[in-house]
């Protein structure tokens, strides 16, 4: 099996199928037709093809993807920029094909054109959906952080490189529950304070509406096939980062203000998804006693689909960049977080 990043035919082809026709996706994505736009982290497309060879249009000069084919990882692009990057070699039939988006870049839009086959080839109606959906809403510990960095000591070039939301927590847990899902991941902010203080102006609900990141006011319209049983809020970390001299906060008026955010977001989330969906509210090292009472009194308040569950660092490494979790930490964290999430009143 062998990739390359030149059209094997003279001139560009263009995919005979709109994006959404030839590829299955559960990510926020704004849909041109031809193209779709997104910014969020482990956002994926899949499809099917016949033939030999696959080419994938893609206009992206800020992330990184990988390509698998038939399971398989055949191709890593980084910061592939505006091209049609072709995957050739491959036995001729039918074959799976998944793209998906490594890392965050929050300041970028990128954009996906579908897929093109190699002459002789064919690229076949999109793959069925699953079942089973799970929305992740966190920080850099959602969205893989350095985690195949394998060391704590990363430059910032090395970081983007390393980051790989693929193989994050949570994409490893939809995995293991055979579900689609969403890793909707902001590094560095908060509910209510971001990491030492930083942009005090803005928070992580001033992006979570969002398809496109970097565009102000920007609203995700969902197509009506995003219908989550469960979602799953891991926020607080950066919250309790230690004080930066010059904040106004005090410990007790922080803790305070995140308790009522928290609980204000839980009640958005219930409204934005209705009765039937589970919220797990996840509680982590500084502000696990905080997420517990805010679950507590959305249960005492009537809601009994908010759920807690407490993130054990124990055998956890933290040998990604920064002294975050690592693919290792990732995987044990999943093989906890599944049997959690089957144990709820999902069905599953």
């Amino acid at each position: 099996m062998t990739s390359a990043g030149g059209n094997p035919q003279p001139g560009r082809r263009v995919p005979a199928l709109s994006v959404s026709e030839q590829a299955h996706t559960a990510g926020r994505v704004k849909d041109h037709g031809m193209t779709v736009e997104f910014s969020w982290p482990g956002v994926y497309f899949e499809g099917r093809f016949r033939g030999t060879g696959l080419g994938v249009v893609l206009d992206c000069a800020a992330a990184d993807y990988d390509v698998q084919v038939d399971g398989t990882t055949v191709a890593t692009l980084v910061t592939p920029g505006d091209t049609t990057h072709w995957i050739g070699g491959l036995r001729d039939g039918e074959h799976t094909v998944r793209v998906v988006r490594r890392n965050d870049t929050p300041g970028d839009t990128s954009t996906f054109g579908g897929f093109v086959a190699a002459p002789g080839g064919t690229v076949l109606g999109r793959p069925a959906p699953r079942d089973r959906q799970i929305e992740f809403i966190g920080d850099s510990l959602t969205m893989g952080y350095g985690n195949v960095s394998g060391t704590r000591a990363c430059d910032p070039e090395q970081l983007r490189r390393t980051t790989n939301s693929d193989v994050s927590h949570g994409a490893l847990t939809a995995r293991q529950l055979d579900a689609d899902y969403q890793i909707n991941g902001l590094s560095g902010l908060g509910m209510v304070r971001n990491v030492a203080g930083i942009c005090p102006d803005v928070t992580y609900r001033t992006y979570y509406d969002r398809a496109l990141l970097n565009v102000d006011g920007d609203v995700w319209q969902n197509p009506g096939t995003w219908r989550p049983q469960v979602v799953v809020v891991n926020l607080g970390s950066n919250d309790f980062s230690d004080l930066t001299p010059g904040e106004a906060w005090t410990p007790d008026s922080l803790a305070a203000a995140y308790r009522t955010a928290y609980g204000e977001f839980l009640r958005e989330l219930r409204t934005r998804n209705g009765a039937g969906t589970l919220l797990v509210a996840v509680g982590f090292d500084r502000n696990a006693e905080h997420v517990r009472q805010v679950v507590e009194a959305r249960n005492d308040a009537g809601d009994s689909g908010v759920h807690y569950w407490y993130l054990d660092q124990s055998g956890l490494d933290f040998l990604g960049c920064d002294g975050h979790t690592s693919a290792h930490d990732d995987r044990v964290i999943a093989d906890r977080l599944a049997p959690f999430l089957r144990s709820l009143p999902t069905g599953w």
